[in-house]
């Protein structure tokens, strides 16, 4: 918004013309949401502890990770504070922010639904029902990604890792192969949420990568000289993605062990499914491999777990799924997981960035 108040403004004052550098809107947008969420994380803690929101004891979970009293629901300060932060600092008239806001808003609402239920009934939403909502989401953010398409020759491709020139080009299928590759981010991302801090920790560092593969995909310069495709409206995205990560950056403070709020699924949900629309947006699916490589290694840890345990009837390959309550059952420390999956995390963003060059 305040791209389209201030930068025609910058004949009157040449400082606003600042504002037409992504870059500047993006930091700008990061710092804001960091900010702001330290200066509402106390108040919020203490609103939903008055209102009782407090996260249901699960069952099956390592003896060590039972809490007590602490309140779920922070989702809600992410949400409203990456909203603050979208409207004032993004281009409301950009394709693809428009997508991101209303589908943030959207998975937000779904996320918002199963955690009040959770809290008041006891009960969360049947999977059945939850899997339908965020399956009617995604197909229609995948349908309309691919029908919206910038440039509708590129709309089915997508990029491969260490080769340049060579494009993947599913065609017609596409949607298909989307709607599947955010199932799978989502779920990975939603299993992950289950340390102090672990989630938040790591959407941070796949925006961060995102937000830089966003930025390099829509200059033109810097996507010609990478061998990247070339999307114009694409680098309007780093904004988007900086003020996650400045969300989950800020939501750290008090999210870290020990933690006096937890994000609940309205805060993971609509994370998880925005990390998973950066990557279809900027035609960067493959390279999710790496970006979210924790993500993936979490979502695998499930599904084989569930795969093994029905075909040998009740073996299993991990102590306990996901991957990190197995090393919880091993008798790691939470916070020593939290921060070495962390460091992995690292270490595979920067394998992601720099296969840009190795092409």
């Amino acid at each position: 918004m305040l791209y389209l108040i201030l930068y025609p403004l910058k004949d009157l004052w040449f400082g606003f013309n600042i504002f037409r550098y992504i870059t500047f809107r993006a930091f700008c947008g990061g710092a804001l949401a960091i900010i702001l969420v330290l200066l509402l994380g106390k108040k919020t803690i203490n609103y939903l502890k008055k209102k009782n929101f407090i996260q249901p004891i699960k069952k099956f979970m390592p003896e060590e990770h039972l809490k007590k009293n602490i309140p779920t629901m922070g989702g809600i300060l992410i949400v409203f504070v990456c909203l603050i932060s979208f409207l004032l600092f993004a281009d409301i008239t950009n394709r693809y922010i428009i997508l991101g806001i209303s589908f943030f808003i959207g998975f937000a609402i779904i996320g918002f639904w199963d955690d009040y239920y959770k809290v008041k009934r006891k009960k969360g939403l049947e999977i059945k029902t939850k899997l339908i909502l965020e399956s009617i989401m995604i197909l229609l953010l995948v349908t309309l990604l691919y029908f919206w398409a910038e440039n509708k020759q590129l709309r089915g491709v997508t990029q491969v890792l260490f080769f340049k020139n060579i494009l993947l080009n599913f065609k017609g299928f596409y949607p298909v192969m989307a709607f599947i590759f955010m199932l799978i981010v989502s779920n990975g991302i939603n299993f992950t949420d289950g340390l102090d801090g672990l989630a938040a920790g790591l959407i941070a560092i796949s925006s961060g990568v995102y937000g830089v593969l966003a930025y390099c995909g829509g200059n033109f310069k810097i996507a010609n000289y990478l061998n990247l495709l070339y999307i114009k409206e694409v680098g309007e995205l780093s904004v988007f993605a900086l003020i996650l990560m400045g969300a989950c950056l800020g939501f750290l403070w008090f999210n870290a062990h020990p933690a006096e709020i937890f994000m609940g699924d309205i805060g993971s949900l609509p994370l998880g499914m925005m990390v998973g629309y950066l990557a279809l947006a900027s035609k960067q699916e493959i390279l999710f491999i790496f970006a979210g490589g924790v993500f993936l290694l979490e979502f695998l840890s499930v599904f084989l777990q569930v795969v093994y345990f029905r075909l040998t009837k009740g073996k299993r390959i991990f102590l306990m799924a996901p991957l990190h309550h197995h090393y919880e059952m091993k008798g790691e420390k939470e916070e020593k997981i939290v921060i070495r999956f962390w460091i992995i995390g690292v270490l595979l963003g920067i394998i992601a960035l720099a296969s840009l060059k190795i092409r």
